[in-house]
């Protein structure tokens, strides 16, 4: 039987959480690219993905439905980040500067086949300036953001997973996209 990715309830009953690879097998790409935002370290991010499945198995008998089984899983992820950012070994690595992610790599796979070369270059290039901006943002604002538009997550749901009201998600999300707009728009008018 085909288990699909957005039934939580249904996977729980299909799999009981003890089928841990299948749980893998259908949440792993997401929980991957969150840490990948979040941490900007391949290495790093595959680590905390398997820390997360290993934590969800370990502590199964405690997810009692109350929310998604992806909301769960996401929530854990969430922790592992912040806790993977107190470490000293996060520390190394961020004065190492050798962890940001490559733009130019992930948007490859951006760009419409159809499109012009030129109009695929200048979505690069518009995403290349949107993510600087990201990450110029506090780590809070950069979590909500990820969360709302890399993960797609709804506000109830990111508020679900960062442990805060959806008020306040709503705010931490206004002042990213007002910061993000307003040096995205900097950047163009410097460009011009």
């Amino acid at each position: 039987m085909a288990v699909r990715a957005d039934s939580s309830v249904e996977v729980k009953a299909t799999l009981g959480l003890d089928d841990i690879e299948g749980v893998m097998r259908i949440y792993r790409g997401r929980i991957l690219r969150y840490a990948m935002f979040a941490v900007r370290d391949r290495d790093a991010a595959e680590t905390i993905t398997q820390e997360c499945f290993l934590k969800a198995y370990r502590a199964r008998e405690s997810f009692r439905g109350e929310c998604s089984l992806s909301t769960w899983l996401m929530q854990i992820a969430v922790n592992l980040v912040r806790d993977y950012a107190r470490s000293k070994q996060f520390q190394f690595w961020k004065r190492a500067q050798s962890s940001a992610i490559d733009v130019a790599e992930v948007t490859e796979f951006l760009a419409h086949p159809s499109a012009s070369a030129e109009t695929g270059l200048l979505a690069r290039e518009r995403l290349k300036s949107v993510w600087a901006a990201v990450e110029k943002l506090s780590k809070m604002q950069r979590e909500v953001f990820v969360l709302r538009f890399v993960e797609e997550m709804e506000l109830l749901e990111i508020a679900a997973v960062m442990g805060m009201k959806e008020s306040t998600v709503k705010s931490h999300l206004y002042r990213a996209l007002n910061t993000v707009r307003t040096r995205v728009l900097a950047g163009k008018e410097d460009a011009q």
